[in-house]
């Protein structure tokens, strides 16, 4: 984690957290002409259009009191949406029986990217069922393994 995303994570998960939602991720990144510092949040109820606009203002108040970030920047903040980032071990734990999407650093058996259904996670491995052509398969993944993890949409 960059030492920026780290200040601006120490500054608005507190106001996340108090307000009774999740942060999920920050990012600070180049779309276009333009930089974004992006908040995505979650509560289990879900977030919408009101809630990311009262944390806008308590963050941006909190930004502008400590100004953190020298350049021009867009603050966002927003849902993380159907297909939420895993980012923690926790979010796996919360994650067992729910369809994910996983890449992977090297290939196991060919393949870098497995979806199907988390099964079990036990800390270090997670057990994913999964569709090859008409067999249903198992695969346990070490953690270290994972490249990307996220939540995913079945089809």
């Amino acid at each position: 984690m960059s030492e920026l995303i780290s200040v601006v994570t120490a500054i608005g998960k507190p106001i996340i957290e108090e307000m009774g939602y999740e942060l999920v991720d920050v990012e600070y990144v180049k779309e276009g002409k333009n930089r974004i510092l992006r908040y995505l949040i979650d509560r289990e109820n879900g977030v919408d259009i009101d809630d990311c606009a009262i944390i806008s203002e308590r963050i941006s108040n909190a930004l502008d009191e400590q100004d953190p970030i020298s350049d021009e920047y867009i603050l966002e903040i927003c849902s993380p949406g159907a297909e939420r980032p895993l980012k923690t071990k926790e979010d796996l734990y919360r994650s067992i029986n729910k369809y994910i999407n996983v890449k992977l650093k090297e290939p196991i058996n060919n393949r870098r990217v497995y979806e199907g259904d988390l099964v079990a996670f036990d800390g270090e491995i997670l057990t994913l069922k999964y569709r090859e052509k008409t067999a249903t398969k198992t695969i346990n993944i070490n953690y270290d393994q994972i490249a990307k993890i996220r939540l995913a949409i079945k089809f």
